[in-house]
């Protein structure tokens, strides 16, 4: 029953849930000026073991709100304590001013580790994105406390111990019936994971695959670890993982999911992983009687579940992250991509508030984001098809397997995994556009990200007589100008969430047009008359 008695004073936006995808997406918020408060029925930070380490794209979108220098120290501790620090070779360091490259990730397909000496790192793609190689390593729970910072020092409220019990949606605003009392919020957004409250109040389908495995990731005191492999093993019941840290194990039974049961019902979300049931795990399929003797901090349970979302938006009501599309873990993607739907919700959100943009900008939501998010659910189940544990699985896993032992299949694979190669369907036929802005490197030995940590547009002018900055000045505070000397691409305009909306590599009448209409498109109506002198 809908409670509307204590309702709270309104915000525009409400967030729900405090975990990586509700802090990003609150901060960008905050920074577009749009009041926010996030709500979290944990009383304290999950402490669970989840994603040991971000990709490209996220990566650099810390990068661009100033956390860069945080996430690298997080990289270097974490390096620290695996005992995998490598040393920069005297080849690698770069003599412009740039950052020197430190030891690369490549992550690993169904279980099969890639080969950093077989990638072509000179690839295009990959070379363009190298200013965050420093800033990879960082696992969820150290990435939460940092965003956490984040927020705080944007003023963000983060309310612990509140659980949504019931919502409404009255046309312009939301009721949020909470166990504390009712709270009317202009906007709610759900980013309360793979069994989201708020997807569920708001009747939203959630179409899919069921699981077919059982998988657990924990770090443990191990007796005896020499009973274990090194790196990924298969039986006809699984696969186990062991290392690269010590006592870190990741099972993986292909087991019907414990008797048919569905994963989402097997446990309930509150109850912890026990040490039995990690042992029991990899004793299954490792086939040797090895003990644990003690969980060293949370363990987690997860299944290869995977759905997405029938829509991104109901009404008021918007989903993001796990609420919006669940998938098992291999290949590292489910945080990254709720990441990205907070970075390209937030602003579009904040766009709406503010009242600069219409409420249609929120369509480019579910458009833009639904596409990554089913190439993420066919990219796991793939790596699921190739790791079962039938004679049929093993023999595709040995094609594969030949297909990663080579240059070619190497960059492709780790490309996917980085990110770099995600693009978004926008108008325009520069090459950069739609894609994430790489490292665009400037005559003062910055770059172009380093001049838009408020969360703005950002646009890049190369033009002999400033004609891309002097048109963007009628934006006001939306945009940032960057100018700088003459090179290609000649202009830039890089969204909020880092992705480049228009390119040039010429100046002139033709692109000014070009890029005044791609301003209108996304940066709303101008807040004076764009100038609009002779050029070129």
């Amino acid at each position: 029953m809908f409670v509307k008695t204590n309702v709270q004073q309104d915000v525009d936006v409400t967030v729900v849930g405090a975990g990586p995808v509700g802090l990003v997406l609150a901060a960008e918020l905050a920074l577009s000026g749009a009041s926010v408060q996030v709500i979290e029925r944990r009383a304290e930070p999950d402490e669970g073991m989840k994603a040991g380490a971000i990709n490209v794209p996220t990566a650099e979108a810390l990068d661009r709100r100033g956390l860069l220098p945080a996430a690298e120290r997080v990289q270097r501790e974490m390096l620290e304590r695996v005992g995998s620090f490598a040393r920069v070779a005297d080849d690698e360091r770069p003599g412009d001013g740039r950052r020197a490259r430190v030891p690369r990730f490549t992550g690993h397909f169904a279980g099969m580790v890639l080969d950093a000496g077989l990638v072509d790192w000179s690839d295009p793609g990959l070379a363009a994105h190298t200013a965050v190689d420093g800033a990879r390593m960082v696992p969820q729970r150290e990435l939460e406390e940092l965003l956490a910072g984040h927020v705080a020092r944007l003023g963000v409220p983060v309310r612990r111990g509140v659980e949504v019990t019931a919502l409404e949606d009255t046309g312009d605003g939301v009721l949020v019936g909470t166990i504390a009392g009712t709270v009317r919020t202009g906007w709610l957004v759900g980013c309360d994971g793979g069994r989201s409250t708020v997807r569920r109040l708001a009747g939203i389908d959630f179409p899919g695959t069921d699981a077919e495995l059982t998988g657990f990731l924990a770090v443990a005191d191990i007796a005896d670890p020499e009973k274990l492999a090194d790196g990924w093993a298969w039986s006809p019941r699984g696969a186990y993982r062991y290392g690269p840290q010590p006592g870190r194990v990741v099972t993986v039974e292909f087991d019907g999911v414990h008797a048919g049961l569905p994963h989402a019902e097997r446990r309930s979300r509150m109850t912890p992983v026990t040490l039995e049931e990690v042992q029991t795990s990899l004793r299954r399929v490792s086939g040797t009687d090895v003990t644990l003797t003690a969980l060293r901090g949370a363990a987690t349970s997860w299944s290869d579940n995977a759905r997405q979302a029938a829509t991104y938006r109901s009404g008021r009501v918007l989903l993001a992250g796990d609420a919006a599309h669940v998938h098992s873990p291999f290949g590292g993607q489910g945080l990254n991509l709720g990441v990205g739907d907070a970075m390209n919700l937030g602003w579009k959100l904040g766009a709406v508030v503010a009242g600069w943009a219409p409420e249609g900008l929120l369509d480019s939501y579910d458009a833009e984001r639904r596409p990554l998010g089913a190439w993420v659910l066919d990219w796991t189940r793939a790596q699921v098809g190739v790791m079962r544990g039938d004679a049929k699985s093993a023999a595709l896993r040995e094609v594969v397997a030949d297909l990663l032992s080579t240059r070619d299949g190497t960059t492709y694979a780790v490309k996917q995994i980085s990110g770099v190669t995600q693009r978004l369907d926008l108008p325009g036929d520069h090459p950069l556009v739609g894609r994430f802005v790489p490292d665009l490197w400037l005559r003062d030995g910055s770059r172009l990200v380093d001049h838009g940590h408020d969360g703005g547009f950002l646009l890049l002018d190369r033009t002999p007589d400033g004609a891309f900055a002097r048109l963007a000045g009628a934006w006001g505070g939306r945009v940032s100008s960057v100018t700088d000397e003459h090179a290609e691409p000649v202009g830039v305009l890089v969204r909020p969430d880092g992705v480049v909306a228009w390119a040039s590599d010429t100046a002139g009448t033709a692109a000014v047009g070009d890029l005044e209409a791609v301003l209108r498109r996304w940066a709303g109506v101008p807040s004076s008359v764009p100038e609009r002198k002779p050029v070129g």
